[in-house]
């Protein structure tokens, strides 16, 4: 019998006799109603960050028929980010709900400031080689898994030279990139990869080799465990014609919310 009801049995009078029978007070103690338990707090929302790739002045990859990724992936994020909210315990935030142009440095301090559980940053790039196509995730290296992937990242890191001027990291996340992947963000961040890449892969045409590494600057929140989703290659004409395809979309956006869910609700983030 631990301390407090220990304590609570003496303050209730309900005493053991020096007899060893009980007090009075113990009858007396029992005939009280007994208070309710208070009930649990409840816990609060885990946040996933989405983040379409792309906006404003940028567009991003345009395919052979003209299709925008900054169209095709905020499209793809606002589903995503509807059908997430329908997930219990879940909320689900934008970097950006409209055609604007953010800074990568902008859309990392989004994720940070909002304390997100998880950061997904959603693309449909064009990829180095015109016959490559299917879903693919990446997360941060400063080595490159292969030149494909650092082909990507140094396309992607080109987002702040487009005549805006790049909005630089404040003096606590500067320390923070000393040290760039703390154990948790690091593992946590490989987990996500692994569980939205496994699980897609049911429903959704992969890229060969869709589990990549390179060194993305939108991925660098230090304390956010990141992603970045490729949902298809616009430089790839079958997958700009399902890209173009508003159910495709929607189609693809529920997928990776199912995927989503199931790795926000499982270790390392359960």
């Amino acid at each position: 019998m631990d301390r407090r009801t220990l304590f609570r049995i003496a303050a209730g009078g309900c005493l053991l006799t020096l007899g060893g029978g009980w007090s009075a007070g113990a009858f007396a103690a029992q005939d009280r109603p007994v208070p309710a338990r208070k009930p649990e707090p409840p816990r609060p929302l885990r946040r996933v960050v989405l983040d379409p790739g792309h906006g404003g002045h940028d567009p991003g990859a345009v395919g052979v028929r003209g299709t925008h990724e900054k169209d095709v992936t905020l499209d793809i994020a606002k589903e995503l980010a509807r059908q997430l909210r329908k997930a219990r315990g879940l909320e689900a935030v934008l970097t950006r709900e409209t055609d604007v142009f953010l800074s990568l440095g902008k859309r990392v301090e989004i994720a940070r400031t909002a304390r997100a559980e998880l950061f997904i940053s959603i693309h449909a790039d064009s990829a180095p080689n015109p016959n490559a196509r299917g879903l693919s995730a990446y997360t941060l290296s400063e080595k490159a898994t292969d030149a494909f992937a650092e082909a990507l990242a140094q396309q992607e890191n080109l987002a702040d030279r487009l005549g805006v001027a790049e909005e630089q990291f404040n003096a606590n996340v500067q320390a923070f990139l000393v040290d760039l992947a703390a154990d948790y963000t690091r593992r946590a961040s490989l987990s996500a990869k692994q569980g939205i890449v496994k699980g897609v892969g049911r429903d959704i045409r992969l890229l060969d080799n869709p589990m990549r590494s390179a060194n993305f600057a939108v991925l660098k929140a230090p304390d956010v465990p990141s992603v970045l989703v490729e949902t298809g290659f616009l430089s790839n004409p079958d997958d700009e014609k399902l890209l173009r395809d508003a159910s495709a979309r929607r189609r693809i956006a529920g997928v990776l919310a199912r995927e989503l869910v199931a790795v926000v609700n499982a270790a390392p983030f359960a």
